[in-house]
């Protein structure tokens, strides 16, 4: 059935709203007359702002609420930050198309713009909202003091600028999207700190039967970032990990005689060859940083979740699991 408007659901965060603007001026780039319409909705993960979101419990804190609007055909597509998807979607849904990636990496930001996360002080104090970053960091550096930190993106800076932190670490993807790469001291590379599993993707998910919806995504699927993303999400799913535990992964295209440094394979953009490969790194870390457990595995892209799936069981029969298994409680 042909529809003359579509809704898009997503969050009120200016990120947010980014992304669903991007997503609806590709749309009518495409689809010329069609009417798109942006409905904002406050998520759990929205409304509390004051606890840890790993104490909040749960899984999709930020996604809950849209899809329900999804389900209740309140609206026609979600766009999210692929990192704060689950890996298991409620029947019904699914991910329709994955955007082309930005630069997936973590970003340093020091209140002395010149720092690098090696020049910073002994004892410097850093503000970051995620375990996985905590782990990484104080495996490097155990001298620093990490204190979670919440809120947007200009809550998070006005806290570094006030004094509070010598250094907080957002997602490079979001830094650059709001326009503020000149903020970033330093780009962190995956061996200092490995990025969240779909970090710097887009996702647009939608019901499953709505042939028309999902027609129009078809455009905005790109193949080897949803490759990259999938593996990842699927290395997740495995480990039975939600997005705040102290679990990364990065997968990314690259050619078969190549090593993996490139800045093109970095970004995790480029497009797929006859003699492409892909190449995923993953770990999971004590909260302490004291042990941190990794692995990569390299194979045809076409067996991405395969890949994400093996390397997790590599991780698993190295530890893994007992990690975990305190983490949960269990």
């Amino acid at each position: 059935m042909k529809k003359h408007k579509i809704i898009i659901a997503t969050r009120g965060s200016k990120l947010a709203l980014w992304q669903a603007e991007w997503v609806k001026t590709q749309l009518e780039k495409n689809n010329p007359g069609l009417e798109i319409e942006l409905k904002k909705i406050k998520t759990t993960g929205d409304k509390i702002l004051d606890v840890p979101l790993a104490q909040v419990g749960g899984k999709g804190l930020f996604v809950k609420e849209i899809e329900e609007a999804l389900l209740k055909k309140k609206a026609d597509l979600a766009v999210h930050s692929m990192k704060d998807v689950p890996t298991d979607l409620p029947d019904g849904l699914h991910l329709a198309a994955i955007c082309k990636r930005e630069d997936p990496r973590d970003a340093l930001i020091a209140q002395i713009q010149d720092s690098t996360f090696k020049s910073l002080p002994r004892g410097a104090h850093i503000g970051t909202s995620s375990l996985r970053r905590i782990c990484q960091l104080l495996n490097k550096r155990p001298d620093m003091k990490i204190t979670q930190l919440r809120g947007n993106l200009d809550t998070r800076l006005r806290k570094l600028y006030e004094g509070q932190f010598d250094a907080i670490i957002l997602a490079t993807a979001g830094v650059k999207r709001l326009g503020l790469q000149e903020k970033i001291s330093e780009i962190l590379p995956p061996e200092i700190s490995l990025p969240a599993i779909g970090q710097g993707a887009v996702g647009i998910e939608c019901r499953v039967d709505d042939e028309f919806t999902n027609k129009l995504l078809r455009k905005l699927n790109h193949r080897a970032t949803s490759l990259c993303v999938r593996a990842e999400r699927a290395f997740l799913k495995k480990l039975e990990g939600g997005c705040q535990v102290p679990i990364g992964a990065y997968a990314r295209i690259v050619k078969k005689e190549s090593g993996v440094k490139s800045q093109e394979s970095r970004k995790g953009t480029n497009l797929l060859t006859h003699n492409s490969k892909l190449l995923i790194e993953g770990l999971v870390g004590s909260l302490d940083g004291k042990i941190l457990i990794k692995g990569t595995k390299r194979g045809m892209p076409e067996d991405a979740e395969s890949l994400g799936t093996k390397l997790a069981e590599t991780l698993l029969s190295k530890g893994a699991g007992k990690i975990l298994a305190e983490m949960y409680g269990k």
